[in-house]
């Protein structure tokens, strides 16, 4: 069995190819292979003309994020320990894939690890999608270590510690191959956003860590595939984030969460109608109404409970927007 292979998916990103793909060549150690989401762009000719020896995996059709991982790492099942999951629009340093492997090994009760994720847009400031290892305040909203909602911060390596985290970033991490199989992947309900942060929920509900590794930075663009602009990327970010506190959380814990979630997802609607565009506030209502029917549905595919969910005491509610907004807190370093 080989050690690692660094995997990457890719729809109609020949673009992102042009741009990030031989620095990633150059240096990393392990295996390169694109799982290819039925791009129409020329993606796999180019690769085929310029990249050789990278290993295809083609799925035909855009199965998303969740779904197009799962198959294409179910193709690669059992031929390797590692998994490193990379975006197209990532930049690398050298032997970035080697210390994650490297930090990963002796340490079996950690199932990820991710690098310090900075932004390719914002140079010197944390990426929004990981910054320094990501959290989920007692309502299942996600920040960062260097990313507090929408507020990034600059990197003065006020973070640059090894430490055990909430969830890694899908935009680069680490992960072993068997949990992620034994564990049935992503679920592919999601098609995208959130996947990484319920697996990670999963893993941990069962006893494993997840862990920031400080020997590791990469530069992630962001938006590749979906703009932040796109009213599709605010609808499963709401329906993905309902879906994951139902599956990960116990059935009294669910409703207590979800009725202080409802308030505050009506006003984010309101506050998106107003200020994105009404397609935004549109987006809300439909996720709430996808993720019920997905709920009553059950159907193979749509939203499962998961098997291992902790029942554990009411712990104190923490909310991030109350600190953000109220109190007006906007770096990791000022949360108590």
């Amino acid at each position: 069995m080989k050690k690692a292979a660094i995997v990457i998916l890719n729809f109609n990103g020949k673009g992102m190819f042009k741009k990030y793909l031989s620095q990633v060549v150059h240096h990393s150690s392990y295996e390169i292979i694109v799982v290819d989401n039925g791009s129409t762009d020329g993606s796999i000719d180019y690769l085929s003309a310029h990249f050789p020896d990278i290993k295809l995996v083609l799925l035909g059709k855009n199965h998303g994020y969740s779904k197009g991982y799962n198959l294409g790492l179910t193709s690669i099942r059992g031929q390797y320990d590692y998994y490193l999951l990379l975006n197209s629009d990532v930049e690398v340093q050298q032997d970035w894939d080697l210390a994650l492997v490297h930090y990963m090994e002796g340490k079996p009760g950690v199932a990820a690890c991710q690098p310090k994720v900075l932004s390719l847009r914002q140079k010197g400031y944390f990426d929004y999608a990981g910054g320094a290892g990501g959290y989920l305040d007692s309502l299942g909203y996600p920040y960062c270590r260097g990313r507090i909602l929408h507020s990034l911060e600059k990197d003065s390596g006020q973070y640059d510690q090894s430490m055990e985290i909430d969830w890694a970033s899908g935009a680069c991490f680490c992960v072993r191959a068997a949990l992620f199989h034994d564990f049935g992947g992503f679920n592919s309900a999601y098609f995208s956003h959130m996947e990484e942060i319920e697996l990670c929920w999963r893993w941990r509900n069962s006893g494993f860590k997840i862990h920031h590794c400080r020997e590791a930075t990469v530069y992630h663009l962001g938006g590749g595939t979906l703009a932040q602009t796109n009213p599709f990327k605010t609808y499963l970010n709401f329906r993905n984030s309902l879906f994951m506190l139902y599956a990960n959380l116990t059935v009294l814990g669910f409703w207590r969460v979800f009725l202080l979630r409802f308030f505050l997802d009506a006003a984010a609607a309101i506050h998106l109608w107003f200020g994105s565009g009404s397609a935004h506030g549109k987006a809300v209502v439909r996720a709430y109404r996808d993720f019920w029917y997905q709920k009553k549905k059950k159907a193979p595919g749509s939203l499962i409970r998961a098997k291992e969910v902790r029942s554990e005491k009411t712990p104190p509610v923490f909310s991030i927007i109350f600190h953000y907004y109220l109190l007006g807190k906007r770096k990791f370093t000022a949360l108590d």
